[in-house]
């Protein structure tokens, strides 16, 4: 059976991760930017415009402070994620406890509790805080789990990015179509039909989307699945405090793509959650915004499709700077546009149309920043280093919720406002807030991601490459009793010996002893009956283990990972058994040597503390056929582990 396709989600599981996204994205945008506005424009309304104002900068302050609060939780909640172990997987049970949890806590919100704030404001704020912690930290398990799944989906960094293309695109939906029906739902199902409708249209908008994103968290949890491999075993787990942030810093590239991300995060959130005010009480054309939210749909698709095409022939680096002085482009458009609505949906599409790609390339660094840390520091962390990413959104968005709340205030877009009624302080102060103050973040992330993410495709492939390398050192077997085992080439070609490959990592033993084929023939055969261990996602080498508990690692050229697959064909999949001679890997030499890269075959046992003396039986230069007994391992008595882990 062919694994070329092994790394590639089926078309069902992508899309029902793509809805996932389309639900996560259209929850968290009722979350962080409509709630607040639920709040500011409808939820207190005595009479008392003091007394309301009071009641609205108090529980902004709180949505604020609880979020900050559990952005202290989330690395625990990468871990304990990391940690679970059921047999629907690491993600899927949280993506759909949370999901639901969530989901029903957030409606409640929409609510104004039975009046209870006019009888109690004390016992109001003490309920909605426990309410919003509660209901933020379902989310965040849902969230974490969620975008953790991509690394366990695939190793391969390319159909992470095509995978994640299609989440992206469901993400541009959700988040775009929660815009688009915000006014005209909420108005249509108010039973006073004003400019922001009323308590009754906010709850069934809110029910609306909460209903889409329960159900695309259960679709998640029944159509995806988890792949297992040896590359995503951690070599020890992460415990305790000390432990997480251990993980977190050091792994410099992760830390300092979520520099980056932390300053864009704030800046656009701020403008984000302000746009819709922007239209309702600057321009006085609340429906206007879903025009704008339409067009951005739109542009966050046709900005999703073309990120492959632009990721290939531009770096991240380049790639990022460039979409984030667009952005800077159409905030200074923004600022001069005043209520000319042809001006303003320019701006704004300016603005919003990089976003999905921009989120795409931190993404992808954090993905790949696994592996990083992996070699780095010899273990591996894939949901500590993806609750990065949700927790810096999480942040700008508590930053942005609690702004949004206090310029409502100072610009008087309260319970009752209109367009007529924001005076011109409070018209200039809402612009400062809105346009200034981002446009100063995003340089500074500019400035982070240009000088210190060095994270690039190419990098990321020779990590995976020496992470291929050092396969089979922490793999343990039953002991077996003292005997010698004879070890065939499992291709024809020329003899060599380990110290002879040129790469250091071979040659030195550091990979395992073995020996060297140049090769004759493009056929890689099972050289003894075995288990596939490992098939690696550029389909280059194999990892087996023989029923006498050797591990050897057949590597097809040095390099070669950065061909990506180009002219490999795999024959096996990973948990195989397969028979001596059976045919493993087959690959088309020219492509090697056509891209300048070394054809040499490469074959490692590489436990061999389990092991006793290792010597090649034929003599280096000579011809050998596929088959053809070369070396000689000792299999000794012993219980020890087999190689110590590299941590």
């Amino acid at each position: 059976m062919s694994t070329e396709n092994k790394n590639k989600m089926p078309m069902r599981q992508r899309l029902a991760y793509s809805f996932g996204a389309f639900g996560n994205d259209s929850f968290y945008g009722l979350l962080c930017g409509y709630l607040i506005m639920f709040i500011t424009s409808h939820l207190f309304d005595t009479g008392n415009q003091s007394l309301d104002n009071k009641m609205i900068s108090i529980v902004t302050l709180i949505i604020m402070c609880l979020r900050f609060v559990e952005l202290l939780i989330d690395p625990f909640i990468g871990n304990a994620i990391d940690r679970t172990k059921t047999r629907w997987g690491h993600f899927r049970p949280w993506v759909v406890i949370g999901g639901t949890v969530s989901a029903v806590i957030l409606l409640l919100l929409f609510t104004n509790m039975g009046g209870l704030y006019k009888k109690s404001a004390i016992g109001y704020l003490v309920l909605f805080g426990v309410l919003y912690i509660t209901m933020d930290i379902f989310y965040s398990f849902k969230d974490v789990g969620f975008w953790s799944m991509l690394p366990s989906l695939t190793t391969d960094s390319r159909e992470r990015e095509k995978t994640a293309t299609f989440a992206r695109v469901g993400s541009t939906i959700g988040g775009g179509m929660v815009g688009i029906i915000v006014m005209p739902a909420v108005i249509y199902f108010s039973a006073t039909k004003t400019s922001t409708g009323d308590n009754r249209g906010w709850f069934v908008f809110a029910l609306i989307i909460c209903s889409l994103a329960m159900l695309s968290a259960w679709g998640v949890g029944i159509f995806t699945r988890e792949t297992n491999s040896e590359i995503r075993k951690n070599k020890k787990d992460t415990v305790g405090i000390v432990g997480i942030f251990k993980a977190l810093s050091g792994n410099d590239q992760l830390m300092w793509v979520a520099c980056a991300y932390l300053f864009y995060c704030v800046g656009i959130n701020i403008i984000n959650s302000l746009e819709v005010y922007y239209f309702t009480y600057i321009m006085g054309a609340p429906k206007a915004f879903s025009i704008f939210s339409t067009i951005n749909v739109f542009l966050g698709i046709i900005g999703t499709s073309l990120f492959p095409f632009f990721s290939k022939h531009l770096s991240r680096k380049t790639l990022f700077t460039s979409l984030l002085v667009f952005m800077l482009c159409g905030i200074a458009l923004f600022t001069v546009a005043g209520d000319n609505l042809a001006l303003v949906l320019i701006a704004a599409s300016m603005f919003g149309f990089p976003q999905p790609m921009v989120f795409l390339i931190v993404l992808m660094v954090i993905t790949d920043s696994v592996e990083y840390g992996q070699l780095k520091l010899g273990h591996r962390d894939e949901s500590l280093a993806l609750s990065v990413r949700p927790l810096l959104d999480k942040f700008g968005g508590a930053v942005a919720n609690g702004v949004v709340g206090q310029v409502a205030i100072l610009a008087g877009m309260t319970t009752g406002a209109t367009a007529s009624s924001i005076t011109a302080t409070g018209r200039m102060n809402f612009k400062l807030m809105m346009f200034a103050v981002p446009a100063v973040l995003l340089v500074i992330s500019i400035c982070v991601f240009a000088k210190k993410v060095i994270l690039s495709e190419e990098k990321h492939a020779e990590i995976v490459a020496e992470l291929e390398k050092a396969w089979g050192k922490h793999i343990k077997d039953d002991d077996q009793p003292a005997k010698d085992v004879d070890i065939p080439t499992p291709i024809a070609g020329t003899l060599m010996k380990m110290s002879d490959v040129k790469d250091d990592v071979f040659s030195t033993g550091a990979a395992g002893d073995g020996f060297a084929i140049k090769p004759s023939d493009g056929r890689v055969l099972a050289p003894f009956d075995a288990t596939v261990k490992q098939i690696f996602t550029t389909r280059h080498a194999v990892g087996l283990i023989s029923d006498d508990g050797i591990a050897l690692l057949i590597h097809v050229g040095i390099g070669t990972v950065k061909l990506k697959g180009t002219g490999f064909v795999s024959y096996v999949e990973e948990g195989q058994r397969v028979k001596k001679g059976q045919e493993l890997i087959e690959f088309w030499d020219p492509t090697i040597k056509k891209a300048g890269l070394d054809d040499t075959v490469v074959v490692a046992v590489t436990n061999t503390k389990k092991l006793g003396p290792i010597s090649l039986t034929a003599k280096p230069g000579i011809n050998v056929q596929a088959g053809d007994d070369v070396l000689q391992v000792q299999l000794q008595e012993n219980d020890e582990e087999l190689v110590p882990t590299t941590d």
